[in-house]
Order: C-alpha cells, then structure tokens, then sequence
C-alpha cells in the first residue's frame, strides 16, 4: 500500500502539546498542515512553542536550519472547521471525550470529501465507538502518537469493526514515511501499550500497599536490576497521577472490572490528596526535596566455596560471574528432601532465583532454614543492582552472607520483605501474563507487541521476548506460584501461555 501522497493536506485538530507535536510530523514529512483548535489564542501559542523546538534542533545540529524553516513554513493556522474541508487526512488529538469526539466527527464527515480519512489520537477510546455514529464509519482508524510525536518512533494504528483495510494500511505506509514505527491494533480497551504496560504499575503499587519494600527501593530493584529506564513510583509521578489513575480506571472498566486492572488506593489517596506528581510538586516523592535513596545493604564478606546442587534455574550468569571473579566453584551433593535439590550453597545459607515461591516456603519444604531468593536481573553483567528477600527462619548472618557475596561481584545489594516473585520476576512475568492474552485475543501480533512496548514505554526488552528468554516453562511456574499464594483472579496465567508450554515451551509465532 502506497502511503499519502505530500500533495495531501493533513489537517490536525487539537493545538495541544500532542496535536503540536503531530503536526511538526507531518510538516516534517513533506505535508501542507491546518492545525485547528477552538480555544482563542491556542494555535499561535503552539506555532510559537514549535518554532522554539526547532531552533534547539539546529543549535544540537539535529537538522538544519533549512529544514527547520522548511517544516515550520508547511503549518498554517485555521480559523474554523470549514479551513479544514480540502484535507485528504484529519487527525483529531482534543479531549478524550466519547461524545465529543463523535460530534467532531459526524461534523467532518459533513464538511470533507467522502475520501478524507478520519483518524483519531485517543489512547484509551473505542475506535468502533468513535465511528458509529458515522454514516460512512469504515473511513475512521485511530492513529496514535506517543508523547511527545516528534521524539517517540511509535504510532498506534487501530481498526475499528467498520475500519476499512485500506484506510488502515494507508496509515500504515504514511506513518512509515513519517519516518516513525507503526504497529497495528484491533480497537480494544488499552490498545496495547496502555493495556500491556498495567502490570509494571499494578505489582509497585501491589507491593508497596502490601508493605513489602518502599518506593525508592522498588524503583531501585526494577532501574538496577530489570534495567529499566524509570522506576514505576517515578514513572507514575512523571506522568501525573490524573492521567494515570484514569487510564487504569478507563481500562478496568472496559474489561468489566477484572482484578487484573484494579486500580489502587493508595494511588486514589494521592489524587484526593492534590498530589499529583511532578506538575504538582509532589506525588509519590516530594520534589521539594533531594529525592530518598534505598537502603543498600553494608559491605559485608563471604568465604569458602560456592557449591552449585543439581541445576538451579536461571543462574548460570551468578556462576559464571562468579568463576570470573575469582570465587572457587563446586558441586555439592544434594539432600533428600524433596523439591529442594537445586540451589547455590554458600557458608551453609543456600539460595536461589525466586521462582514465586517465598523464600520461608524454600526453608519449610526443604527443612533448612537459611533460604535467601535471589530477584530476576535483566543481564547480570550489565546490572548494578541486586535485590534479595531471606526467609523469616534465617539466621542473622544469612543475609550478609548472600549480600556480601555479591558484593564481591560488584553489585550493590538491597534487601526486600520476603514476598512472592520478589519485584522484578512478578513484574516481568506479568508483564508477559498480559501480552501473552493480547496475542491470545487477536489484538495484535507478537512482534507488534514487543516493538510497541519498547518503543513506546521503553521497556529493555519486549515482554513477549523476555518471557521466551526466561523460559515460558520458569514463567508458569512464577504465576502459578503466584496465584496459589493470593488466590486471586489477578494472577491467572494466560490460556495461551498455559498451552504452549504443553506444547513443549516453543515461542509465539511472529
């Protein structure tokens, strides 16, 4: 499919941060652009916040000031909707409003040419919904960017039910031309980032309400440990509570109020509180103040030999490190008990990457009371940070014996309450929970989703991809873990993750 010819005015409406954004990148694509917006004044104000923007493009030598020039010449202001008729693609980024979105579309579809494609920039909005009131409804396809559109590769294509392929693959092309990474959605509650991301906020604020760790150490085990760019509590704060309690409470609702999505109170007391983050000065961390550290474990040392018993899961970097850094390593010999034959054994404490198990379990079932749990690291070598949990019968010199042991790796250590999944492994392998039900459900392909998850939450890996390198058998047994312990709905492990590792464990088609 070929995309918009530049010949194509594309007409944008909404002169908001989003809807300023998307018109630099059409503009930048070669396109004549309209950008309308009702507010007096708004569309000045954007042009002038754009002009600024790219002349900070020129001074890092981003583009040149040709260029620069150039996109800004192809934006022009339009005083009311008719300006907009001659427009062969109009996008919508205004309130995210069901009604009045409708009216501003059945509005259009009066004024433009029964060519025109009508797309819209909601991020949580049924696109079917916005298209039913239309007498031609297969003309409309959401189309949405990432904040802010000129930085973020990602756009969101989304079909409604009425949604003509063509339109859709028009898009496609067009945003590729934009020189951004389209991926396609079937119009579902969420699409798929504001859906598959639910987990990485959902397990924080699970277990900072369960009192397992604070936020700046949560934050810390998921940043140096998972390797992902924020922290959830900074993430959150980053957003504004406003905008992400009403995604969470959109998405709970429109999936008829399934505990996957619940949102949390803690985060509600927040809204009720003004404390709405960055915008407001404070949120989950104070920004009037220099921001609290976790608290890292002290310097403490380990000696004798590390002894590996049997083939403990997922620690094959902690040895390998281990032997690179001059730690003696042996093979012990495994008790009797049984479920308790695979673990690394140091100065008679054993440990082991969480499995969802908790670690006072790992103590009860195997008759030994010196359990540490190791969390899931994103690349042992690359990570500076590692999160332990011991078991409640534990010596006192248990935990010191594992922190100073990775210490001796060069890795800080933090310690959290003894929980299930520990922080990184529960979280990633939701995460994969709720992308393995996206594929399940048609929304969107594998590959779609781990482009859109990278790109649009930079996430270090997709979830879907993750998961395969953990291993989808290791990511079963986490969730079932994990359900077994709460008893809730909230931790289900997908159908679809279920049955391909009956098959054998293979990945998703892609």
């Amino acid at each position: 499919m070929q995309p918009l010819s530049t010949d194509t005015v594309v007409a944008i409406i909404g002169a908001g941060a989003m809807g300023a954004g998307i018109a630099q990148v059409a503009a930048s694509g070669g396109h004549r652009v309209k950008l309308f917006d009702v507010a007096d004044g708004a569309v000045t104000t954007a042009l002038e916040k754009l002009s600024a923007g790219l002349d900070k493009q020129v001074v890092r030598g981003k583009m040149s000031r040709e260029q620069a020039d150039a996109t800004l010449s192809r934006i022009e202001p339009a005083d009311n909707l008719e300006a907009l008729s001659q427009a062969g693609l109009i996008i919508e980024a205004i309130v995210e409003n069901l009604e009045i979105k409708q009216q501003l579309f059945s509005s259009l579809e009066a004024l433009c040419s029964a060519d025109t494609i009508l797309a819209s920039n909601t991020s949580s909005l049924s696109i079917t919904a916005l298209a039913a009131k239309l007498s031609n409804p297969e003309r409309l396809v959401g189309m949405h960017f990432f904040n802010p559109p000129q930085a973020m590769k990602l756009v969101e294509v989304i079909d409604g039910l009425a949604t003509d392929n063509t339109v859709t693959e028009t898009l496609i092309a067009t945003a590729k031309q934009w020189s951004k990474k389209p991926v396609r959605a079937k119009s579902t509650p969420g699409f798929i980032v504001n859906r598959v991301a639910r987990p990485y906020y959902a397990e924080a604020l699970r277990l900072l309400h369960d009192g397992i760790a604070d936020c700046q150490t949560i934050d810390a085990a998921l940043t140096g440990s998972g390797r992902f760019r924020m922290g959830p509590f900074a993430l959150m704060d980053l957003i504004g509570h406003d905008v992400n309690y009403a995604v969470t409470e959109s998405v709970f609702a429109a999936y008829y109020y399934d505990s996957r999505y619940k949102p949390s109170v803690i985060q509600r007391e927040l809204l009720n509180g003004g404390y709405l983050g960055r915008k407001s000065g404070r949120g989950f961390y104070d920004y009037s103040k220099e921001q609290p550290q976790p608290t890292y474990l002290p310097t403490s040392q380990a000696s004798g030999a590390l002894s590996v018993v049997g083939e403990p899961e997922g620690v094959d970097s902690i040895v390998s490190l281990a032997m690179n850094n001059g730690v003696d390593i042996e093979r012990g010999k495994a008790d009797d008990v049984v479920q308790q034959t695979d673990y690394l054994e140091l100065d008679g404490v054993r440990f082991a990457l969480t499995d969802g198990r908790t670690a006072t379990e790992r103590s009860v079932e195997g008759q030994h009371k010196n359990w540490v749990l190791v969390d899931l690291s994103n690349d042992l070598n690359q990570c500076n940070t590692v999160a332990l949990a011991c078991s409640d019968l534990c010596d006192a010199n248990a935990l010191p014996v594992v922190a100073g042991f990775f210490q001796q790796l060069n890795k800080k250590t933090i310690r959290i309450d003894d929980a299930p999944g520990m922080v990184v492994m529960r979280t990633v392998c939701m995460l994969v929970n709720e992308a393995a039900d996206t594929v399940k459900e048609g929304v969107a392909t594998a590959e779609a989703i781990d482009t859109a998850m990278q790109l649009g939450t930079n996430y270090p890996l997709g979830p879907l991809q993750w998961g395969e390198n953990i291993g989808l058998v290791n990511v079963l047994t986490v969730l079932n873990n994990l359900f077994r312990w709460y008893g809730e709905d909230r931790y289900r492990p997908s159908a679809l993750l279920r049955r391909l590792v009956l098959g054998g464990g293979g990945g998703y088609e892609r």
